[in-house]
């Protein structure tokens, strides 16, 4: 049992119309990995901005070994030994890696000039510690999403902070660099330190965390030893009623073929083919680097093809451009939604709007009034969670951040919806949310292709299941046939279909 490092007590925290945070208790302890669940819009973001010195709390005190504590600002916070790994990555691109590391706490010679060659060094050596290659003299822009997650918790660990905050750490990581972390985390619990680890993956907390804490709708439910509870007692702690059915698969009878590809090849993708039903969803499968976002990429006419055809309701197409495609009625939700899929500085209307806007043009510009008719319909129809329309999208949970994204592509009509990891970083509550969703757009008649990692997802809710391996088709399983066995073995045994 370790002794507690850190107590937060009664801490509450409102912003305008909503109350974030109210009277939540949360303690750290010293050799221990304490996990914070909850689902998005729970408090956890909330709380550990409180305790990484970015907000300012309302009421409440916070004990840091033995003495109240104020957080003034993150520096102030990093200076008192706590260190966040952000979700989000809070990186500068254009600057190397060493660089990222060591910002605002370059080190010098007794000359004044910056000691480049020991800040490369050092960054060389906690990239080894996390079991990576990558040279630190690289620019953080030439970096994957994972490697730069890497780089990210690189730089938490240069900090020596006795409570390190790992927020959703493991989102991008392939399943060889999620054991290289765990074993950083269990040789920092070993050196005394705290861990909060903030992740909407349950089979994580029961590997790596020691105790939990669960958050619900801004209050405190419950601090437990993991070794104390199961999965289903997890889920009733964080959305307050059992979820029966959390793969809520509905079958439809449409017959018609949407989308038909044959020998469809580019650099990143080999020979592949399949068709495509009316109200389906077709689910694609594979390990990370299997050329699953690629091949959606393609559809999507962001990646030329080589070579292949793709037919749409009959009609031969040629997909030079996303533009192209949304003309046709064919939309891809990027994995990368902070990124790729919506514009975090805007409102939630104009995000739902900005790829139909069209449908709101009249003579002198856009109709705002039909323009938020419709943006309050699908707010209600998809149950988007948020004061106004006009609240920022950067201040939804990630949940809602979803629902944003799938409502701006539904707005443009599309016969096919292609979703890469749809339910990323959401809570279990807000997936099954995503997936009543889903189960209305294949009841209009809508077809979806939904790649993703998450096995159980795939498996609960595919009609049919495409796997690929390296660029290209390995096989086709039907929802009857289909097992995690039966789609790991065409990955690993290199079977076809």
């Amino acid at each position: 049992m370790g002794e507690p490092m850190l107590i937060m007590e009664m801490i509450s925290k409102s912003f305008p119309g909503v109350k974030a945070l109210d009277s939540v208790n949360f303690t750290v302890y010293e050799n221990e990995v304490m996990a914070l669940l909850g689902e998005n819009g729970a408090g956890k973001s909330t709380l550990m901005k409180i305790l990484s010195g970015v907000y300012k709390r309302d009421s409440g005190q916070i004990i840091l070994e033995d003495q109240p504590v104020e957080m003034i600002s993150p520096r102030d916070a990093t200076d008192k030994g706590i260190a966040i790994i952000h979700q989000e990555l809070n990186l500068i691109p254009y600057l190397t890696v060493y660089e990222n590391i060591f910002l605002g706490r370059e080190l010098k010679l007794t000359t004044g000039v910056l000691n480049k060659r020991e800040m490369i060094r050092q960054s060389d050596e906690l990239l080894r510690k996390l079991k990576v290659n990558i040279n630190p003299n690289i620019k953080v822009n030439t970096l994957s999403i994972a490697q730069q997650q890497m780089v990210e918790i690189a730089k938490a660990l240069s900090l020596n902070a006795k409570i390190i905050i790992m927020d959703e750490p493991t989102d991008t990581l392939t399943d060889q660099e999620v054991e290289n972390l765990f074993e950083i985390i269990r040789e920092l619990k070993k050196e005394g330190k705290g861990i909060v680890y903030i992740s909407h993956r349950l089979k994580e907390v029961f590997e790596i965390c020691d105790k939990l804490t669960v958050l619900r709708d801004g209050q405190f439910i419950a601090e437990k030893k993991v070794l104390e509870v199961d999965e289903d007692e997890i889920i009733r702690l964080m959305v307050g009623r059992t979820l029966e059915e959390q793969f809520p698969y509905i079958k439809t009878n449409f017959q018609e073929e949407v989308l038909n590809v044959e020998n469809l090849s580019n650099e990143y993708i080999k020979d592949i083919g399949f068709t495509l039903r009316k109200g389906e969803i077709l689910g694609i499968s594979g390990l990370v680097g299997a050329g699953r976002t690629e091949l959606a990429k393609t559809l999507y006419g962001v990646y030329k093809k080589d070579s292949g055809t793709m037919t749409l309701d009959g009609e031969k197409v040629n997909l030079r451009t996303p533009k192209e495609a949304l003309d046709k009625g064919i939309v891809y939700v990027s994995e990368d939604r902070k990124h790729d899929g919506l514009i975090l500085m805007m409102d939630v209307r104009s995000n739902m709007t900005i790829s139909a806007l069209e449908k709101f043009k009249r003579f002198l510009g856009i109709d705002k009034k039909k323009e938020n008719r419709i943006a309050s319909e699908y707010r209600e129809k998809i149950n988007i969670k948020t004061p106004s329309l006009h609240q920022k999208v950067q201040n939804l949970s990630g949940g809602n951040q979803q629902k944003v994204a799938i409502a701006k592509s539904l707005l443009t009509d599309p016969k096919v919806l292609i979703l890469d990891e749809p339910t990323r970083g959401v809570d279990v509550g807000a997936k099954k949310e995503i997936y009543d969703l889903l189960n209305k757009i294949k009841e209009e008649g809508r077809s979806i292709i939904m790649i993703s990692s998450e096995m159980p997802e795939i498996l609960g809710m595919s009609d049919r299941i495409l796997v690929m391996h390296e660029g290209q088709l390995r096989g086709e399983i039907s929802r009857e046939e289909a097992t995690q066995e039966k789609i790991m073995s065409y990955i690993v045994r290199g079977e076809d279909r």
